[in-house]
Formats: structure tokens, sequence, C-alpha cells
């Protein structure tokens, strides 16, 4: 199992200077590599993209600090998989519940776009999430990225499992991988993703982890 990213990663030549540079213009931000948010006795894994600029990047804690957090803690609080109040900080109290929160690339990357050959380096991290998670039964991806990243992690052909907004596959491995729009400001802006799409994708997976059999 590989162990996670130490603080000054260098997997990523590009990420890893823009990660400098951060440092130099904001040296009270995390400006590290994000570690995963909640404990490994989750039976649910939630997958992003990558930390935002001035969320994660800067809190160190997944979707903390921008607004696809206000969106994502939000519906984990309603559907019984976060408790605590979100404040928008890493230290604001709020504990998750069954559920643990990683991201297919690590590190923030320049206009929260990495390039393929970032996400292939940063699977091996990824895919040691699954590892890590004895009790785990299903994966939401945000995003294709996401999507996409998870299957890799999990060994499995890309075509056999496309991405759309509320899919559910059943992997070779068991695991259920669901698929969501990504929670980001662009996406709830533009109508792409609203509030009730996104909550009927929270209350298929708690309806189907109700039931799991790795309970």
């Amino acid at each position: 199992m590989s162990a996670p990213p130490d603080r000054d990663c260098p997997l990523c030549p590009r990420l890893a200077a823009f990660r400098q540079r951060q440092r130099a213009d904001h040296p009270d931000w995390f400006n590290a590599p994000v570690p995963s948010f909640g404990g490994e006795d989750g039976r649910l894994l939630i997958v992003g993209l990558a930390p935002g600029l001035r969320g994660a990047n800067r809190t160190g804690r997944p979707f903390t600090g921008d607004y696809a957090g206000v969106l994502l803690y939000g519906t984990l609080r309603k559907f019984g998989f976060a408790r605590g109040e979100y404040g928008e900080r890493a230290d604001d109290g709020l504990t998750l519940v069954d559920c643990r929160i990683a991201n297919a690339v690590r590190c923030v990357p320049p206009e929260n776009k990495p390039e393929p050959a970032e996400i292939k380096a940063c699977n091996r991290f990824l895919a040691a999430e699954f590892e890590r998670l004895p009790r785990l039964a299903a994966v939401l991806a945000l995003g294709t990225i996401a999507h996409h990243a998870v299957l890799a992690a999990a060994g499995t052909r890309r075509a056999a499992f496309p991405f759309a907004h509320g899919a559910l596959h059943t992997l070779p491995n068991g695991l259920v991988l669901a698929d969501s729009y990504h929670c980001s400001r662009y996406n709830t802006n533009t109508g792409r993703l609203t509030a009730a799409m996104f909550e009927a994708v929270f209350a298929e997976l708690r309806r189907r982890l109700s039931g799991s059999a790795r309970a």
C-alpha cells in the first residue's frame, strides 16, 4: 500500500512548482498535497477532482473553504454522513460518519486543470485508499475525471462503465460506483447540477448502504 504523499511530493514537476509559488505568495496557507478526510472504517468514499486554490489548498481539508464544500457538506449532514457545523475551515469540528473524502489529484493544479500525466501519477494514492478502507462498499465520483480515476485505481476498463450523472455501476470487485456532476459553483450556477439532483444521488447511496452486505 502506498503511503500518502509527503509535503514536498516531487511526482508532478508542474504541480510542485505551482505549489512552491503559492507558498511564497501565501505562506499561511496549507500549500501541500491535501490528505483524505474521514476515518478508515467508512463504507462510502467520495472522490473529487483536486484541491481548489483558495479552498482545500488553503485550508488543508478536501472541499473546505469554497462553494463546493457548502453544497457537499450540507448534503452529507442531511443524509447522516456528517455531524457538526461546516465552518469552512479545517478546525470547525465537522466530522464524517461512515464516509471518507479524497481527491483524484492531491495537489492544487493551475486553473484547476490537472494534466493526464498528473492524474496518472497520483492514482497510486487513490488505489491505496481502496486498500485502506476494509468496509468500503460504495464510491461516489464527482465528475468525469474522478470517475475515470476511480476506474483506473480499481483496474477496470473505462469503456465498460461510462460516466453519467446519477448512474450506478457495480464494478468487478463488487464496489458500487455512483456518478454525479461535480458540486462546483460553475455547475450549480449554470443549472447543470441542482441541489435536488445532488441529493437524489445521496438518497440512493443511503438506500444501497442501508442494505449493504459489507455493513
